[in-house]
């Protein structure tokens, strides 16, 4: 939706109902030979329509995407040779700027010139016009700056979003990096009380304990009181430790959080078991690029509009399941995205398996070792 209300695409809008105004309103063009009938002019100019809307709404540059622009092209130049409308033509620059978009630059420029060789030929022949050469090089001028406009907003939205990638991917490392440098403190911090304050109060209950001994002090309530303070406070220390040693391992939440930030589809389902925290840092790139890579293939092969993410524990070992809703076919193909997620997860002692879902849609099944 947000692609078809973006402003070429209103830009477009307004150019086909300028077009479609003057069929309407403009009367038959007898002059230049018998016109269609009006409903079937109608229904040729919105299945233009129809087919624009469809190929402007998807990101993904396909075959039926491609298909599509050449049926458009197809239909104007029936709308050019049986209704002869000057205005017509101007749906030839609606196809252009999707030429740019789903064929490389060399097929782009190929067929923008036989479809102008071909206007001249219908400007010529059918049209008869007095300077059908003039007429089609305007033609082409205009196509031209819309061409290039049109390739210029495509490659700057294509920059965007890998720079918005980047971006998630540096705020993703930085936060991993951070959950490590907090852990590394947390266990630092467990140890220093563990050696230090533990074995200080360790020997001020053995001194307590000979000072209730000596004569002099015997059965005094404050030395009965500091003994017995001090073993609280010992007993507090350790609690305090062993919570802190459970709590060892990366939390990796936020980094996946902001890895997704940037795709507005497919939307993430993240769900993390409360014991699934990897042990090392090598763990958690591991697990943060299998679902950098899930999400990557889930919005340039499956169409997917949800990926749905589970990092659970079972025993020794660390399950990650992502799996998208997409549409596709065939056996998934391993290209080096996937290739170098296996041979990470390998290097640690993990591995992977990707299969197809019954929808269409890609499973990834990685599992890893839960400790370092």
């Amino acid at each position: 939706m947000q692609t078809l209300l973006s402003p070429l695409n209103f830009a477009g809008y307004l150019a086909w109902g300028a077009i479609g105004f003057e069929m309407l309103f403009a009367g038959q063009p007898d002059d230049r030979g018998a016109a269609m009938p009006l409903p079937a002019i109608a229904a040729l100019h919105l299945l233009f329509l129809g087919l624009f809307m469809a190929v402007t709404s998807s990101q993904r540059v396909t075959r039926a995407a491609q298909a599509m622009v050449l049926a458009q092209i197809g239909l104007a130049f029936a709308l050019m040779a049986m209704a002869r409308y000057t205005s017509v033509p101007i749906l030839l620059i609606l196809c252009v700027v999707q030429l740019v978009r789903v064929f490389d630059a060399r097929t782009s420029v190929v067929l923008i010139l036989v479809m102008n060789a071909l206007v001249y030929l219908l400007y010529r022949e059918l049209w008869q016009l007095r300077s059908p050469v003039i007429s089609t090089l305007m033609h082409m001028s205009f196509q031209g700056f819309a061409a290039l406009t049109a390739w210029f907003a495509f490659r700057a939205e294509q920059a965007r979003d890998a720079l918005a990638a980047t971006n998630a991917d540096l705020l993703a490392t930085r936060s991993l990096l951070a959950e490590s440098v907090r852990d590394s403190e947390r266990l630092r911090l467990s140890r220093e009380l563990h050696d230090v304050a533990g074995h200080k109060l360790t020997a001020l209950k053995i001194n307590l304990a000979a000072l209730a001994r000596d004569a002099r002090v015997a059965g005094d309530e404050r030395v009965a009181l500091c003994a017995r303070l001090a073993d609280e406070l010992l007993a507090d220390i350790r609690g305090v430790v062993q919570q802190m040693r459970q709590d060892e391992g990366l939390d990796l939440a936020a980094a996946i959080t902001t890895l997704a930030r940037p795709f507005p589809r497919p939307r993430l389902e993240l769900e993390i078991a409360a014991d699934a925290r990897v042990a090392t840092v090598a763990q958690a790139e591991a697990v943060l690029r299998a679902v950098q890579e899930g999400l990557t293939n889930a919005v340039k092969h499956s169409q997917a509009q949800t990926v749905w993410v589970v990092l659970r524990r079972d025993g020794d070992a660390l399950r990650l399941d992502i799996r998208d809703d997409g549409r596709g076919s065939g056996a998934v193909q391993a290209g080096n995205g996937l290739c170098g997620m296996r041979e990470r997860l390998e290097a640690i002692g993990g591995g992977l398996d990707v299969q197809r879902t019954e929808t269409g849609g890609v499973h990834l099944q990685a599992w890893l070792p839960a400790t370092a």
